[in-house]
């Protein structure tokens, strides 16, 4: 099952990705200044599956990937594909998953693993 990761980027926006269940990001939203507003976006997209339309693209350089709208509002943007199959493969995964799919929160900046002195003592 995937899984929404909420993180922080670089210019502290925060933002949340859809991860499949084997890690590989599918998507990453657009930025919010407020971690609240980013859980917000999160639980009203799993609620709205339905309703979301995606719009479907080829770069320049031959990959292809897609924009998630919702009430006519961009919201989210993929990763690039190889092929419309793979890309499809990840449209099919959040269409499956997404409104089922837990949340972690990783904004905080704090290690998901503490130092191994912590469990081990002093190496």
């Amino acid at each position: 099952m995937g899984t929404f990761v909420i993180s922080k980027r670089i210019n502290d926006q925060y933002k949340y990705e859809f991860t499949s269940r084997k890690g590989k990001t599918i998507f990453t939203s657009n930025d919010f200044d407020l971690r609240f507003e980013c859980e917000e976006a999160i639980e009203d997209l799993k609620n709205s599956f339905e309703q979301v339309f995606f719009m479907r693209f080829k770069s320049k350089n031959g990959k292809f990937y897609f924009k998630i709208i919702l009430r006519e509002v961009e919201v989210a943007v993929s990763r690039k594909y190889t092929t419309q199959l793979l890309m499809q493969k990840g449209i099919d995964e959040i269409m499956r998953a997404g409104h089922k799919s837990e949340i972690l929160d990783f904004s905080a900046g704090h290690d998901v693993f503490p130092p191994a002195e912590d469990i081990f003592g002093t190496i």
